[in-house]
C-alpha cells in the first residue's frame, strides 16, 4: 500500500470516527465561591469522589473554588444560561426572583436545628415548594447545604436586647434581614461576606450579621469584640445543575448524581451542629460570646414581629404557602 493510499485510508477512518456517537466521559464543572477547605468545599469534594466512583469514571466533576469563575450573585445566571453545568449559591440569591426563599430569614421561624432539619428534608413541604419554583428558572436543585445559624457581631458595644441595636449601622445580606434591623431601630447596609472584614475594621458599620461558622475562617474576631448568639435566622446554600444538562444525562447517571447528592447532604446536615459548636468555642478564645436566655429571645421575637408581615406582603401566594408549611412542622 503506497503513501497516498495510506493517507486516504487514514482520512476515511477519521471521517468515520467523527460521524460515530461519542462515548467519552462527561465532565461537569461546579462553581464555588468559598475555598475547598471550607465545609461547603469539603462537601463538594465528597460529592466528586462519590460520583466518580459510582459512575465508574463516566462522570468527572471539576470544582472551581474561591469564585474563580463566578461570584455568588452570578452563579444562578451562569448555571441557568449554560455558562457552567453546576454551581453552589446561597439560597438568598434567588430572593429577587423567588421572594419566598427568604422564609429562612423570617425571625425565629426555625429556632432550633431540629426544625431546620425538618424544613430542609427533600420530602418537606417547605423544601418541595421551593425546589419546584427554583426548577422553573432553568436550574434543578441537586442538594441543599447546611451553613448554620445567623449571629450578631458588634465592636465597641455588646448587643443583648433589641434596643441595643437602635441607631446602629448593621451589615446584612438580604432584604428580610434588613427588615429585622429596621424593626429594632437600626440601619441595614447590604454587603457581601467577603467585604465584612474591612467594613468592620474601618468602622463603616457598627455591627453585622453573619453565619457563626464564618467568624473563624474570615478572621472576624480580629475586628469585632462581641458575638451574640441570637440564632434568629438560618443560612442555606444549594447546588444546582442546568436543567438541559440534567436531561442530557442517562437515567443511570442521573441516579448516580441524585444518590451522591443525598448522601453528602445528609453528611453535612449531621455535621453542622459540631461545626457550629467548634466555631463558638474558637470564638470564645478571642471575643466575648453572648448567650441569650428564653426571656431575651422572647424580647427579640416581640420586637421583630413586623418582619413576617413584610415577608408575606413581598412574597405573594407562594410565601403564604411556605409560611404555613413551616408553621405546621
Amino acid at each position: 500500500m503506497d503513501y497516498k493510499t495510506l493517507l486516504k485510508t487514514g482520512l476515511l477512518a477519521s471521517t468515520l470516527m467523527a460521524s460515530l456517537p461519542s462515548f467519552a466521559e462527561t465532565t461537569l464543572g461546579i462553581s464555588l465561591q468559598l475555598p475547598l477547605k471550607h465545609h461547603l468545599g469539603q462537601n463538594l469534594v465528597d460529592f466528586k469522589q462519590e460520583v466518580e466512583e459510582k459512575s465508574n469514571g463516566d462522570i468527572k466533576i471539576k470544582i472551581y473554588p474561591s469564585a474563580q469563575l463566578f461570584k455568588d450573585s452570578e452563579v444562578h445566571q451562569a448555571v441557568s444560561s449554560g455558562a457552567i453545568e453546576m454551581g453552589v449559591m446561597s439560597l438568598s440569591q434567588l430572593a429577587g426572583t423567588i421572594p419566598a426563599v427568604d422564609v429562612f430569614y423570617v425571625p425565629f421561624m426555625f429556632p432550633s436545628q431540629d426544625k431546620v432539619e425538618a424544613a430542609t428534608r427533600p420530602d418537606s413541604p417547605v423544601r418541595m415548594l421551593l425546589d419546584e419554583a427554583i426548577q422553573k428558572t432553568g436550574t434543578r436543585p441537586l442538594w441543599w447545604q447546611a451553613y448554620g445559624g445567623v449571629a450578631l457581631l458588634s465592636k465597641n458595644k455588646p448587643i443583648k436586647q433589641p434596643e441595643d441595636m437602635e441607631g446602629m449601622k448593621v451589615r446584612v445580606f438580604g432584604k428580610t434581614l434588613g427588615e429585622f434591623v429596621k424593626a429594632v431601630g437600626g440601619a441595614p447596609t447590604s454587603m457581601a461576606g467577603s467585604e465584612q472584614f474591612l467594613a468592620y475594621q474601618r468602622g463603616t458599620v457598627d455591627a453585622g450579621m453573619t453565619g457563626v461558622s464564618a467568624v473563624g475562617p474570615r478572621k472576624l474576631y480580629q475586628v469585632m469584640d462581641y458575638l451574640t448568639l441570637t440564632n434568629h435566622a438560618d443560612i442555606e446554600f444549594l447546588t444546582v445543575i442546568n436543567e438541559k444538562v440534567w436531561e442530557s444525562l442517562t437515567p443511570a447517571n442521573q441516579k448516580v448524581l441524585s444518590d451522591a447528592a443525598r448522601k453528602v447532604e445528609l453528611q453535612l446536615r449531621n455535621k453542622i451542629k459540631e461545626i457550629e459548636s467548634d466555631a463558638i468555642a474558637d470564638a470564645e478564645k478571642n471575643m466575648t460570646v453572648i448567650h441569650l436566655d428564653n426571656n431575651d429571645i422572647a424580647a427579640w421575637r416581640q420586637a421583630t414581629t413586623s418582619v413576617k408581615e413584610s415577608f408575606l406582603e413581598n412574597s405573594g401566594p407562594l410565601g403564604l404557602k411556605v409560611i404555613q408549611a413551616a408553621e405546621s412542622l
